[in-house]
């Protein structure tokens, strides 16, 4: 295959991705309503799966020679991945060095904090619905809630920070929770998120039409907290729009990838743990790298195949076309 001049990953619209985002596993040990039916899905086959060394040649490449600078490990549930501390361990020890995440559920960081400090994780996203035991039970379909806090206890202590908590509102269920919710997060220090619900659940059932919007979860909060927009300059290709709480300097954010959609900043890419490049979220197609990894391809090669993936990323997600469609794979067989 004859390689490319081009160092980065481009696309045709002048985005370039810094920031990868690679599923560790399918798996997950909660069943989130808005993800993924009561019964679990298919999952992927072992031998599917990028093994920890494929993984790591993988993230190498887009590091060294893509000039990617911030990995973000997810899932499906990445702690269920067992090689996932020598993942991070090998990765933060690249040069140069990436920021490295992790977006976890939070069951079992309790245990895995402290590991993952010394392994050079820099902080986590823990997905955080609600603080009343029922609703989460309700939303998880799992009675889980005391882990997931005993977790970001854990992460505070450990010093990945700061600690962000996302959260997803779902009508009728804890859409009236919005502003106890943002009090926890302040009260403990964590920076909460809040993310439109997508179009990315196993089931395809997701409407737009009862989805709650960036606008009614501003409209939930403001008169409480008093929030302020900060500095749009300073959001880069941050995909949070950012408010400050009562005048600062504690702020909270919100993910309105429906209704304020912010394609045309992205940097993101993303690969999945079966060893597939998806250039967006929403996309419909994928590249293949696992089948080129094993059968010998060279950095270089690995490197050009990926590049050329990128090139083919549309301009936009499409949510508001009549004619989208969600993608053949849920959110938990895509990574966040």
């Amino acid at each position: 295959m004859r390689t490319t001049t081009q160092p980065g990953l481009a696309d045709n619209y002048g985005r370039v991705a810094t920031d990868l985002r690679v599923s560790l596993t399918d798996r997950c040990n909660l069943r989130c309503t808005y993800c993924m039916p009561e019964e679990g899905l298919d999952w992927l086959a072992k031998p599917e799966l990028l093994t920890d060394d494929e993984i790591v040649r993988l993230v190498t490449v887009a590091v060294t020679r893509l000039g990617v600078d911030e990995i973000r490990f997810t899932g499906g549930e990445p702690l269920l991945r067992r090689g996932l501390v020598g993942i991070v361990d090998r990765t933060t020890a690249l040069e140069p060095r990436p920021q490295v995440s992790l977006t976890t559920n939070g069951i079992g960081l309790a245990r895995q904090a402290e590991a993952l400090a010394a392994a050079g994780l820099d902080r986590v996203n823990v997905s955080l619905d609600t603080i009343r035991p029922d609703t989460f039970q309700q939303l998880t379909r799992r009675d889980r809630l005391k882990d997931v806090l005993a977790g970001l206890e854990a992460a505070q202590a450990a010093g990945l920070t700061p600690v962000k908590v996302n959260a997803v509102l779902m009508r009728g269920l804890n859409d009236d929770q919005a502003p106890e919710l943002l009090q926890f997060c302040l009260d403990h220090g964590y920076e909460l998120r809040f993310i439109e619900q997508m179009p990315l659940d196993a089931q395809h059932g997701w409407n737009r039409a009862t989805m709650v919007t960036a606008d009614e979860i501003l409209a939930l909060l403001g008169d409480r907290f008093g929030l302020a927009p900060t500095d749009a300059a300073a959001r880069g290709s941050a995909p949070a729009e950012s408010f400050t709480v009562q005048g600062g300097p504690q702020t909270v954010g919100i993910i309105a990838s429906v209704t304020r959609p912010f394609c045309g900043d992205c940097d993101r890419v993303r690969l999945t743990a079966d060893g597939q490049v998806r250039d967006c979220l929403f996309a419909r197609t994928e590249s293949d790298l696992r089948t080129a990894l094993r059968d010998g391809a060279s950095d270089e090669d690995l490197a050009d195949r990926w590049r050329k993936a990128m090139r083919g990323k549309l301009p936009g997600h499409g949510i508001a076309d009549p004619s989208f469609l969600q993608p053949a794979r849920p959110m938990s067989a895509i990574g966040g």
